[in-house]
């Protein structure tokens, strides 16, 4: 039975919320100290480093970083041809879905002659992070590629975990996807030393270079998001993914069935992971209880979900009505939130904090997963408050381009002196004034 924490006649208020709703602990500051060391081999030694710790933690080391480009053919020649098939099909839907979020440059005319331009210009190197651990995840391939892609990003490179069941290359779907993709370079590197690595570049061992990057993106464990922390100020980083969620708000209308279905799926991806139901119906609770029982006995990875549905990270939250439920999970954020209620769609729209949001009986998080054509790298932890998930403009900068005349300058020159002075940069002002030197109509 999952912890219930009964909010019920409360009048609770946002902060008292965040306190008292189950969230996972992981402390990024406890590792950072056995990172740092990591870091900073890599950027002395560069890739022999990166494949030393390689050698430590995933138990290989492959001869080189770089992963020879006919490996990355033969996986796919050799990928189960319907798991091919689902890949295309992912990857078709990623593209529609990212194609439209594609923004278009604007000219705004502020005075006769004066104009400011908002050009979007794609980072020009990024390094895509694909974990390795407990699944094989080929949709993040999809995930972090059709974007950058989208973006029109020149230069990428794809980084996993070498495994040792595959002579030290990363797994051969995650290399299959790759390849469906056109990625060509894919490095075998993975947890701190892979965003080391992609942070500071360095020289294969065949003497090729490793040309570090300007972006890093994707999820990853405690360790690849210390090293994110470590290397920001150098490289610039997606986000710091914390344990992967779901919230349910639900009402009597939900199905024990999907529900249960639904947390135990989220459960599955690590013993961290949070799967957290609110509802307005005791007896909707009860069901989804006894269901979650039923489902556990026959899914794959039943202790990992077990002990993940019995952390304090993942619980049943009682309300009085949906209203309430809202506000709920408005202050939970939600990596994934799915809304099962009559009236899902109008109940959604009041949504205002979460990664995604899934409508209805027929939009589960696992097709947000694969195949809605939504991203799936998301922020976790409370960050939906003020942070978006993977998406085209991820890999776009906006850049200001402006471009005055002469006379549009000098018609606003007498503001900017006047407000040089006001803040005491007189500097500022003279570099107009002496562009005009000798007139009198400084206005």
């Amino acid at each position: 039975m999952l912890a219930r924490t009964d909010l019920r006649g409360a009048n609770a208020t946002t902060a008292q919320l965040r306190r008292t709703l189950p969230r996972g602990a992981t402390d990024v500051d406890t590792v950072l100290g056995q990172v740092k060391p990591v870091i900073d081999a890599i950027r002395e030694h560069g890739a022999s480093a990166a494949l030393d710790y390689g050698k430590k933690f995933d138990g290989v080391a492959p001869e080189t970083v770089r992963v020879p480009g006919e490996q990355i053919e033969k996986a796919l020649a050799e990928i189960d041809p319907d798991v091919r098939a689902a890949l295309a099909e992912a990857i078709d839907r990623a593209r529609k879905v990212h194609a439209d979020q594609r923004r278009t440059d604007v000219t705004t005319e502020v005075s006769p002659g004066g104009t400011v331009t908002e050009r979007w210009i794609p980072v020009g190197r990024v390094g895509l992070y694909v974990p390795g651990g407990n699944a094989v995840y080929p949709s993040s391939v999809v995930m972090n590629v059709v974007p950058a892609q989208e973006a029109g990003v020149d230069s990428l490179v794809v980084s996993s975990p070498p495994q040792a069941q595959f002579d030290g290359l990363p797994h051969p779907t995650i290399l299959a996807a790759c390849a469906l993709l056109g990625v060509t370079e894919v490095w075998a590197v993975g947890g701190a030393q892979a965003v080391a690595l992609l942070t500071y570049g360095g020289t294969d061992t065949d003497g090729t270079d490793l040309d570090p990057v300007d972006l890093i993106t994707g999820p990853g464990n405690i360790y690849v998001t210390a090293a994110k922390r470590l290397c920001r100020s150098v490289v610039g980083i997606d986000s710091e993914a914390g344990p992967t969620e779901i919230a349910i708000l639900a009402d009597s209308s939900a199905s024990p069935v999907n529900v249960a279905a639904d947390m135990i799926s989220q459960a599955e991806h690590d013993v961290m992971a949070a799967s957290v139901l609110v509802t307005d119906s005791v007896e909707l609770a009860d069901a989804v209880d006894t269901e979650i029982e039923v489902q556990i006995s026959r899914t794959k990875h039943a202790d990992r979900v077990r002990e993940a549905l019995g952390g304090s990270q993942s619980g049943i939250i009682l309300v009085d009505n949906v209203d309430q439920g809202l506000q709920v999970v408005n202050a939970y954020a939600a990596e994934h939130l799915e809304i099962q209620t009559r009236d899902a769609a109008a109940v959604a729209a009041r949504v205002r904090s979460a990664g995604a949001i899934f409508v209805g009986d027929y939009s589960p998080v696992s097709l947000g997963d694969y195949c809605a054509g939504s991203n799936h790298v998301l922020p976790t932890s409370g960050s939906a408050r003020y942070a978006s998930g993977l998406s085209v403009q991820t890999f776009l900068r906006g850049v200001h381009v402006i471009d005055y005349d002469e006379a549009a300058l000098k018609e606003v020159s007498g503001h900017v002196l006047n407000l040089s002075k006001a803040e005491d940069l007189p500097a500022h002002g003279e570099a107009v004034r002496l562009r005009f030197a000798g007139s009198e109509d400084l206005r």
